[in-house]
């Protein structure tokens, strides 16, 4: 099960262990219901315990940032591993202002 957390008008949602296509489908899911139901102001996805990330995982980025917008809130993604972050630095990622 996928740990998500609110206070006041935030969501945190703490991504752990391989984000490949099957695993972020099912995250999606669950991030997507949950923000529709609270309507956070900022959604962070923190990627603390992270350790393998594919394009799937880009794509999950990229769909909650444009899920946010379209609710009138923002995203952020927190503590970002090095071999992460080096995998959003090559999509472009860090050009959206999230991290």
């Amino acid at each position: 099960m996928l740990k998500m957390q609110s206070d006041e008008k935030n969501l945190t949602v703490f991504l752990t262990g391989e984000l490949d296509h099957h695993k972020c489908s099912e995250i999606r899911k669950q991030i997507d219901a949950r923000a529709e139901q609270e309507r956070p102001a900022l959604l962070k996805l923190d990627f603390e315990d992270v350790r393998f990330m594919d394009s799937s995982g880009v794509g999950l980025v990229m769909g909650r940032y444009r899920q946010m917008s379209l609710l009138g809130g923002r995203l952020q993604v927190v503590n970002v591993p090095e071999n992460i972050s080096r995998v959003f630095r090559l999509s472009g990622l860090e050009r959206l202002g999230v991290m």
